[in-house]
């Protein structure tokens, strides 16, 4: 059967933007050719950075006849009505009448002959083109249609026969271009194999992941030739890959005299700045070696090339080189002042007000990470002392970093030095997590003490929309707190964290929140009202981070409906003890005891919220032993007796296993008394009673997990 081949070339289409563009223009050309009629066997799209195109295969050479069918009025309808329904009806239109759950209809029916292919793609084309969805798109000249860059030719065959059609100014035809230095000429082309063929020719690799393998082999081969090895990087080589449409690898080299300077600021400035693949010693050290991505031969066989990226890196290592001096003349201590001239938020202060805090906060945080409070403190002083300095201003990917470097030059506590460069992290879900206890202390108090001043302003995320990124601060939290097993009271530190907002801040206390209902912004707010307010956020930022513990658990297979059985409890601010209790529940409900007892809860409380209801008082009173007629009453009731001190004392000892041990010794005696006992007697007394039993039923499962939060 016909294929089609679809070729647009451009100027350079940004890397990032490349893959998802071959992808939808493939989405798009696909649903278009499924709205014509037209079925194929495959589609493939191919993107480099000049040119988009799309490979379909198996077209048919006309779409099918196909049936068509409209249902019209009613026989007795308005003769306009009738008169327009025929008019809209296509030439030889058959006009039936048929009975109809409404009653006796007009129906018509007619043949459609499929239309030729050429004739439906010469419109499927330009419509997908239309609606490709670039993150940005311009228009050139005066022309009014919009492309990522300006366009210069399309190539559009069926069966190797040109598609008649135009965008914007640019008309369809057989003929591309090859690389823009090595194959500039026009190429004619006359099907899909021609083309790759051809364009292999004239240097072009077409299929993005043939070429992210060919950069990757021959860039571990350069380097395994010198000993050394690739510090392979996937993100890096996705972009490299999306720069070239001939890859030519070769490698370069770094000055002796620029190795003293870290190794991250040298990656960065490799990696970021020039896309570099650095290399590494046997031992994992950064190697005086870089491999750089060229997009073109040469005569020298790359020396040219080699020497102009050499050349190009010097200058920006002379710079780093000097910023490296510079910043050892200046202590970090000497530096901490200056950040009084940086604010981290106009309601919140300045980053030094910030460092104040951090402090405190981090000082009372590191019994709880089993850390040195004061190395805890002198660490959190200085975390933010590198933002100043020079080398961070040029780079600041090395954060953090920078102050590890400087703090160890000037022979501060090792864990000090670590703590400045990892209290950022963990920045995502997939960075490792700190576990040095002075490094956790000082990372668990930078980020409470963004997400509490925040909240305190009320900047809280909404939607999609989280400028301040406090979904990461707390997902770092939990990270911290759950990986490293911490017992930390987070209401409490909440609580504390908005005191040393009152104690380090230049704002009044005032502006710490919005107007509400009680007033203004402005000192005419009480200190009662601000109190309340200052009440409610642990609890609010409390449910915050239960959300973001369902996430992060997610990928555990945890069931985000037994945390919401757990925080439901209330006042429960201990991750570690909560993700403890959720274990057991979620063991407990996975087995046939858990499992009966839950649908007995929901049955008992089913049954005593319908009777309360009724009777409009709640029979939560102590049960009578002498109303306890049936055996299997008394049975519950003795089991109930035991199983209560059983469970608070096992939750008491935070042994969740144990509580729900105890709990499933209930499954037998509550699964006799529903068999065998009817609640809603006829006799007054016995059916109080046995509400009441109910009653103690709920509460005492109620003591483990709110069990009417969990589903299924």
């Amino acid at each position: 059967m016909p294929d089609l081949l679809l070729e647009l070339l451009s100027e350079e289409i940004p890397a990032r933007m490349q893959a998802k563009a071959a992808e939808d223009l493939r989405r798009l050309l696909a649903d278009n050719l499924k709205k014509s009629g037209l079925a194929y066997d495959n589609a493939h799209a191919f993107v480099t950075p000049r040119r988009l195109a799309v490979a379909v295969e198996g077209l048919p050479a006309k779409a099918p006849d196909v049936t068509g069918e409209r249902k019209g009025p009613k026989l007795d309808a308005p003769e306009q009505a009738i008169e327009g329904f025929r008019r809209s009806l296509p030439e030889g239109a058959n006009i039936e009448q048929r009975d109809d759950r409404k009653g006796r209809m007009y129906f018509a029916t007619w043949e459609e002959k499929g239309r030729d292919t050429p004739d439906l793609l010469a419109e499927a084309i330009p419509a997908a083109l239309a609606a490709l969805p670039w993150p940005k798109s311009m228009r050139w000249g005066s022309h009014a249609v919009r492309w990522v860059r300006p366009l210069h030719s399309i190539v559009a065959l069926f069966d190797g026969a040109v598609v008649p059609f135009a965008f914007g100014p640019v008309a369809s035809g057989d003929t591309t271009r090859g690389h823009r230095f090595m194959a500039p000429d026009p190429i004619p082309v006359a099907g899909i194999a021609d083309y790759t063929e051809k364009l292999r020719a004239a240097r072009v690799l077409l299929d993005r992941e043939e070429r992210k393998a060919l950069i990757l082999e021959r860039a571990r081969t350069l380097c395994a030739s010198e000993g050394l090895a690739l510090r392979e990087d996937a993100g890096l080589l996705e972009e490299v890959a999306g720069l070239v449409e001939w890859p030519v690898v070769l490698m370069g080299r770094i000055p002796d005299e620029f190795m003293v300077v870290p190794p991250e600021v040298l990656i960065t400035a490799m990696r970021v700045h020039q896309r570099y693949f650095p290399a590494l010693t046997a031992s994992g050290a950064l190697a005086p070696r870089f491999v750089v991505v060229a997009n073109r031969e040469t005569p020298d066989d790359g020396a040219t090339v080699v020497a102009g990226n050499e050349r190009v890196l010097r200058a920006r290592l002379s710079d780093a080189r000097f910023f490296w001096d510079q910043d050892h003349k200046t202590p970090l201590d000497d530096r901490v002042p200056k950040l009084a001239d940086m604010v981290f938020h106009a309601k919140l202060g300045t980053v030094k007000d910030k460092v104040a805090r951090i402090a405190d906060l981090a000082a009372t945080l590191a019994p709880y990470c089993k850390a040195d409070p004061a190395k805890a403190r002198r660490a959190a002083e200085l975390c933010k002392a590198d933002l100043v300095s020079e080398m961070v201003f040029e780079f600041p990917e090395v954060q953090g970093i920078m102050g590890r470097y400087l703090a160890r030059d000037e022979g501060l506590d090792p864990e000090v030095c670590e703590a400045l460069a990892e209290h950022y992290s963990p920045l995502g879900p997939s960075d490792a997590c700190p576990t040095a206890p002075v490094s956790v202390a000082v990372a668990l108090a930078d980020k409470i003490d963004t997400l509490v001043g925040f909240w305190a302003i009320d900047e809280k995320p909404t939607g999609s929309k989280d400028p301040f990124a406090l979904r990461r601060a707390a997902l770092g939290v939990i990270r911290l707190i759950v990986e490293n097993g911490l017992r930390v009271p987070l209401a409490v530190i909440f609580e504390e964290e908005l005191s040393l907002y009152r104690k380090f801040s230049p704002l009044k206390k005032a502006t710490f929140f919005r107007a509400g209902e009680e007033g203004q912004l402005g000192e005419n707010i009480t200190e009662d009202v601000w109190q309340k307010r200052a009440v409610e956020l642990p609890s609010d930022l409390l449910a915050f981070f239960a959300d973001r513990l369902k996430v992060h658990l997610k990928e555990r297979g945890v069931r985000h409906d037994l945390i919401a059985a757990v925080f439901a409890l209330g006042g429960e601010d201990d991750l570690v003890r909560l993700l403890a209790r959720v274990d057991a529940l979620s063991e407990f409900l996975d087995s046939a005891d858990g499992a009966n007892l839950l649908t007995a809860h929901r049955r008992a409380t089913n049954i005593l919220r319908i009777e309360e209801t009724r009777d409009g008082v709640a029979h939560d009173g102590p049960v009578d032993p002498t109303a306890l007629v049936a055996a299997e009453e008394t049975a519950l009731t003795a089991a109930l007796a035991e199983v209560e001190p059983a469970v608070a004392g096992a939750l008491d000892n935070e042994d969740f296993a144990a509580a729900m041990s105890a709990l499933a010794r209930l499954r037998a005696p509550v699964d006799a008394f529903f068999d065998h006992v009817t609640v809603n007697s006829e006799d007054a007394n016995l059916r109080t009673n046995r509400l009441r039993i109910l009653s103690r039923i709920g509460a005492a499962m109620q003591g483990v997990a709110d069990f009417s939060k969990v589903e299924g």
